[in-house]
């Protein structure tokens, strides 16, 4: 990507054409008024306009193929583990993916050197459901923990991973990747005025500042509840029996379906505050 040194020269950007099937692919170049930066974590754009790097966690699965009586028990059911043998700071997943499941876990920085062996610890407490699986792909990716610092510059803008849209405690990325990609381009339609004018740094902020505002309270939740549950095997005890409750069952797939926090009634928030507190001292004395 080769940026101008002012507001009103195009953006060059050098690619590989494959598009005859080749896979060499012949090198071309186009000039643009805009990028949007969608190439995710190791983004190229973001390097390019320097828009400084964040902390990853690294996410590792198995894609395994069962037999058939074996995969109908995850027909209806995806299966999250916690504990320091899968994870220290997040969780283990046996996910079905239509003909067969994903098996893996992630961890952040520090414990990625261990991540073979975290694998090997949701291999073991799946086990029984995964005798004569067959692995056909493994896959590795990195997962950003926080935002870059910055995600607009000049006429770049970047969305999902290359901005750093990834949430706390859940890891998802594809919902917010696709939304920030939306939200970015129904703002340059706006300010463009449907492509009559070229947008500005500040028109493209915009878009920052309006996703800000609709998912910043999600990711401040989403963090505190990795950063307080995900600690240790007593607060992750207290995780697990909170997740019994109805209440929080409720709440939990409301903010999940809606893709926001769902404030809960007065009362029912009072009673799962308690509920909390009660599970975490039980946590303590359950941990192992």
């Amino acid at each position: 990507l080769d940026i101008p040194t002012n507001d009103r020269d195009p953006y060059t950007i050098h690619y590989s054409d494959h598009s005859e099937g080749e896979v060499q692919g012949t090198a071309k170049t186009l000039k643009v008024d805009l990028v949007i930066g969608a190439d995710g974590a190791n983004s190229r754009v973001a390097k390019a306009i320097d828009a400084g790097d964040y902390n990853y966690a690294i996410a590792f699965q198995e894609r395994i193929r069962l037999p058939d009586h074996l995969m109908a028990y995850y027909e209806d059911l995806a299966e999250m583990y916690v504990g320091d043998d899968v994870s220290p700071d997040f969780y283990a997943w046996v996910f079905p993916k239509y003909d067969h499941v994903a098996v893996g876990t992630g961890t952040m920085k520090p414990n990625q050197a261990r991540i073979k062996q975290l694998q090997a610890g949701i291999r073991a407490r799946a086990a029984k459901r995964l005798e004569g699986g067959e692995i056909i792909k493994v896959e590795a990716h990195p997962i950003p923990e926080h935002p870059r610092p910055r995600r607009v510059r000049g006429r770049v803008a970047l969305v999902g991973d290359a901005a750093g849209t990834v949430t706390k405690s859940s890891g998802e990325g594809i919902y917010f990747a696709a939304k920030s990609a939306r939200m970015c381009a129904e703002t340059i339609v706006e300010t463009s005025n449907n492509g009559a004018i070229i947008p500005t740094e500040a028109d493209l902020k915009l878009y920052l500042k309006r996703w800000d505002k609709k998912y910043g309270m999600t990711y401040k939740v989403l963090d505190i509840l990795q950063t307080v549950f995900y600690r240790s095997d007593a607060t992750r005890e207290a995780f697990v029996e909170m997740c019994a409750d109805r209440d929080v069952q409720k709440l939990t797939f409301d903010s999940y379906l809606y893709k926001t926090v769902v404030p809960a009634n007065p009362l029912v928030q009072m009673k799962i505050t308690a509920k909390t507190i009660g599970s975490m001292l039980r946590g303590h004395a359950l941990a192992p």
